[in-house]
């Protein structure tokens, strides 16, 4: 049995890792809930952020600088996969999503590895994070709180542009009703790329985020897209409070199961995921026939 120092730990441990898991899955639900694309490809597009983060330190010596370089080459990176690729499949079966996305991820990945090679690779914290921060009942590092409350604006930032902006409105009706937005004048395609492009900032940036925690790998990411999928069932597809609830439940499981069994950890997150969609199928926050 784990002490009571172990478990409150182990808690901030689990907000740590659900605010991550949070702004990974706001940027995977962002995609889907608006344009109804599965994007596969996103444990690599996380990835692919850590390891930019990684090479930008090098030229900037700026942690802040870095991640935002990073922001606008994930951004013009999303512009080029939703141009080349991604608008030919909205109108697709899933499956054909699925595959596209699949391959996009495995194609990342290699052009990743074939340039840094397998060995993981360090991103140092940066200054104004390094250290402990005494709590009073418990010393935790500093870039860790630090993380936490950096993740907690920008999902703020997130939710305002997506519902409190008239480009979100603009996107929210034209999934609805494509047509009718259409016929106003409004280009709602142009809306569709903005969008994407931001899902794959928020994952992006959330493995900027995460590189100083652990080691910087190819393949760092698959496990978070795993993650990521089950967090969007649990919150309900589409749904970006949902997202960032089913984040933090994540997060928790995941860190309070590890302080008494770790094998067991992910058992328990699938397990309520199985739960779950016994009980409600749509998700905590979802709606009925919502895909």
């Amino acid at each position: 049995m784990p002490s009571l120092p172990v478990l409150i730990s182990q808690a901030f441990n689990g907000l740590a890792l659900g605010s991550l898991l949070a702004l990974v899955s706001s940027g995977l639900t962002i995609i889907l809930g608006t344009l109804g694309v599965l994007n596969f490809a996103h444990g690599a597009l996380f990835a692919v952020g850590a390891y930019t983060v990684f090479v930008m330190l090098q030229y900037t010596s700026s942690f802040v600088l870095a991640v935002v370089v990073g922001c606008g080459f994930m951004l013009v990176l999303g512009f080029v996969l939703e141009r080349v690729i991604i608008r030919y499949f909205y109108d697709r079966p899933h499956e054909d999503q699925i595959l596209v996305t699949y391959g996009i991820g495995i194609v990342l990945v290699e052009c990743i590895r074939a340039g840094f090679g397998g060995n993981a690779q360090r991103v140092p914290v940066p200054s104004w994070g390094q250290g402990a921060t005494q709590l009073g009942f418990l010393i935790y590092p500093t870039y860790r709180l630090q993380l936490i409350a950096i993740i907690a604006g920008l999902l703020l930032a997130l939710y305002l542009v997506l519902y409190r902006t008239s480009m979100g409105l603009v996107v929210r009706a034209g999934i609805e009703n494509p047509g009718m937005v259409g016929i106003l004048g409004i280009n709602v395609r142009r809306a569709f790329l903005l969008v994407f492009a931001i899902g794959i900032v928020a994952v992006g940036l959330a493995g900027m985020l995460y590189a100083p925690v652990v080691a910087v790998s190819p393949d760092m990411g698959a496990n978070f897209m795993a993650q990521s999928f089950v967090v969007i069932v649990l919150g309900g597809l589409g749904s970006f409070p949902g997202a960032i609830v089913g984040g933090l439940i994540a997060g928790e499981i995941i860190s309070l199961t590890s302080a008494f069994n770790s094998s067991y950890s992910e058992v328990m997150l699938y397990a309520l995921m199985a739960l779950l969609l016994v009980m409600r199928p749509q998700g905590l926050f979802g709606t009925e026939g919502r895909a």
